[in-house]
């Protein structure tokens, strides 16, 4: 048996084993601590059982009793029967009955005679009490069964062969070991200071509250217990986030001044004026390129807002001093877009740039490597071949990335080392509220740009049922005799048998017989480039009206004459992406629309999704609503980012907590910015653990 620590495997609790700890990594319970963060879903006073014969219609209550009789009744209608138990105490009966169950699973479960504890919402059927589909829990002992009864019980989420008793008990014997071992490691100061509970007694109180007047606020999630264990969490993210930022202030980089001929040039060959938006956001951008450390800015920009153009003006102030930029974007669809887009402003101006593609000729790659080597390409434009160990920069002084949520944290720091200490700009068109936005990118300088060109039309949003894709295709048709074109996006490339999705192969040999006289092509990610690019090229010019796509169209491709974009099992796709898709026209004077064909079997989660789309147009308030409907883990991505998760924390609601912890960690940066002093060195160390070392955080300490 291995010392006890909490990273000790769930395996050597007691009452575990190799089986049960296989059940509970379900349940991502894999060490002691997992245990510990394994929260009740919510909790049952059961202190005080009522009487059955006090149980009243309509309320959801708890009693306790004695099974007298099981049976299966049949339905009046004969297809199927109920599975019934009557149970009795000395003051009356109830019947719990079952709709949905496994017949060999309830005999060998319930037995005449044995005590039971239930609740759930009580009924009347035929002047008869009785309860539907309760939660029930066979009470062995009455005696010793502290845990289950007699008191205010935690409910847990269970899975198939781990049960609430069994979960108790295992919950009870990980927190009891751990009290021994358990460090906290928050200062005094801090938790007088923000009346904090220690971190002992919220573990004990959160599992197995001991005080029946602190019951509601277990339920609000204003618990001292909950509020103690959401401020760690947001507390260590903030130290982490600030500890990064303290360092990277103090890296030396060179400096940029803003570009005084390439930027007036290329802004005089521009047939419009940008935004104010995009020259405040440039404005922030120069500033950050003309000090001596390095820029680490998040541009969150909403879709067609115009953060390219002001990532290329940015630029423009590196390449005037002869220094490098390189520009990594997630897939090469957009890479050719980009490249072609920037051809078009910087050839004029002598700036030559290159585009950096993974299926490149052996001997075209070797010269352009030595290119990019020896300084002579000023902009380099590629996808993750950026950063593949042959591709050498002579001077890289600024990195720009392209839609940062589809890389992870290992990508742009690899970039990073290919020069020495380059300024960073990251974009994405995924918004998240300003204010959580320069939370949780503690990091991070955040620039928003939320004004569109003028001159752009709102989409027109219409979610539509399969009954209905006739008037569809008739309004297309219609559409495409005044010269304009559609976009139709499908999730999949090929058929597969084990999702029933229409697959865009397929289905483009379908439109085709429906558009006859229009033309009809298909374009995805696995097509050669070549095949790609002179699709592209003709449905720019408008030689194709219908473009069925998979979500290689998702970002970039800017066609202003496409008005029309229909998305198949529009219920396949996440909200940020539809948004995403539906970004991709709207982009002329006309008037654009976006069909989204969702399917009868939709979840409830989908609908909301779709409902949005059609309520919003805003990319900010699509991301809010996104946040709500899949929480702030997901939301995030935070494995992906490279940020720890969060256990109990809700971003949404918990926001005054997170304030204050930010403000704490703020104070102990300035005070020990690298948590060298002996009263700090517990904080270093929960710290590390935290983060999981997924990054350097005491590479100056």
């Amino acid at each position: 048996m291995p010392s006890i620590s909490l990273d000790t495997s769930i395996q050597y609790i007691k009452g575990v084993g190799p089986r049960l700890a296989e059940l509970l990594r379900r349940k991502d319970i894999y060490s002691l601590e997992d245990a510990l963060y394994f929260l009740p879903r919510t909790y049952e006073d059961r202190q005080n059982f009522k009487p059955i014969k006090d149980l009243t219609p309509g309320e959801r209550a708890t009693s306790f009793g004695v099974i007298k009789r099981l049976a299966f009744v049949p339905l009046r209608s004969g297809r199927g029967k109920i599975f019934e138990l009557v149970i009795a105490d000395r003051s009356g009966w109830i019947i719990a009955k079952w709709f949905h169950y496994n017949a060999k699973y309830m005999m060998t479960k319930f037995k005449i005679g044995m005590p039971v504890v239930f609740t759930g919402d009580i009924k009347v059927f035929r002047y008869q009490k009785e309860i539907t589909h309760p939660d029930i829990e066979i009470i062995e002992d009455t005696q010793k069964e502290s845990l289950h009864f007699g008191r205010i019980v935690p409910i847990y989420s269970e899975t198939e062969g781990l049960f609430q008793k069994t979960i108790r008990k295992i919950v009870k014997n990980a927190l009891d070991k751990s009290l021994d071992i358990l460090q906290d490691p928050l200062p005094d100061e801090i938790r007088q200071r923000q009346n904090l509970w220690d971190l002992k007694r919220s573990f004990s109180e959160i599992h197995f509250p001991t005080h029946s007047e602190g019951f509601s606020l277990l339920f609000s999630g204003t618990h001292p217990a909950r509020k103690r264990l959401v401020f760690d969490e947001f507390f260590f993210l903030e130290l982490g986030l600030l500890l990064k930022r303290s360092h990277i202030t103090k890296e030396k980089t060179y400096s940029f001044p803003p570009s005084q001929t390439l930027k007036q040039n290329l802004l005089s060959s521009l047939s419009f004026e940008l935004t104010q938006s995009q020259k405040s956001v440039l404005s922030e951008i120069e500033q950050d390129l003309g000090k001596p450390h390095p820029m680490n800015r998040l541009l969150q920009g909403d879709v067609g807002s115009g953060k390219t153009l002001v990532a290329l003006l940015a630029s423009l102030s590196v390449i005037e001093q002869g220094h490098q930029v390189a520009l990594m974007v997630p897939t090469e669809i957009l890479a050719e877009q980009h490249a072609k887009t920037f051809e078009t402003l910087l050839t004029p101006l002598g700036i030559p740039l290159r585009l950096l593609k993974s299926d490149i000729k052996k001997t075209e790659k070797e010269k352009l490597s030595s290119e990019i080597q020896e300084g002579e390409i000023s902009l380099i434009i590629g996808t993750h071949a950026l950063i593949q160990s042959d591709i050498e920069f002579k001077n890289l002084g600024l990195i720009i990335i392209d839609e940062q949520h589809r890389f992870g944290v290992e990508q742009r720091l690899a970039l990073k080392k290919k020069g020495h200490a380059p300024h960073m700009l990251v974009m994405t068109a995924t918004p998240i509220p300003r204010t959580l936005a320069l939370t949780v990118y503690g990091d991070l300088d955040v620039s928003v740009m939320t004004e569109l060109p003028a001159g752009r039309k709102p989409v027109k949003t219409k979610v539509l049922k399969e009954p209905q894709r006739l008037k569809l295709y008739e309004f297309m048709k219609k559409e495409f005799l005044k010269d304009r074109q559609a976009y139709v996006v499908y999730p999949l490339i090929e058929e597969s048998e084990k999702i029933d999705l229409k697959d865009a192969t397929q289905m483009t040999e379908h439109l085709k017989r429906i558009f006859k006289e229009f033309r009809v092509e298909l374009l995805h990610g696995r097509m050669e480039s070549e095949l790609k690019n002179k699709i592209m090229l003709e449905f720019k010019k408008g030689l194709i009206h219908v473009l069925v796509s998979t979500t290689v169209i998702e970002v970039g491709i800017d066609v202003p004459n496409s008005t029309l974009m229909v998305i198949e099992h529009a219920e396949r796709f996440g909200l940020s992406q539809l948004h995403q898709l539906r970004g991709r026209v709207g982009r002329g004077s006309q008037n654009s629309f976006c069909f989204l064909m969702a399917h009868y079997t939709a979840s409830q989660e989908a609908q909301e999704r779709l409902k949005a789309m059609e309520e919003f147009q805003s990319g900010f308030k699509i991301a809010e609503v996104d946040l709500k409907i899949r929480g702030p883990g997901e939301f995030l991505g935070t494995r992906q980012s490279g940020l720890p998760g969060f256990r109990v924390a809700n971003l949404i609601t918990d926001q005054p907590i997170l304030l204050q912890a930010r403000s704490e960690a703020e104070l102990i940066i300035e005070k020990d910015p690298y948590l060298s002093s002996p009263e700090h060195l517990p904080l270093k160390e929960a710290l590390k653990s935290r983060w999981q070392n997924k990054i350097n955080l005491m590479s100056a300490g």
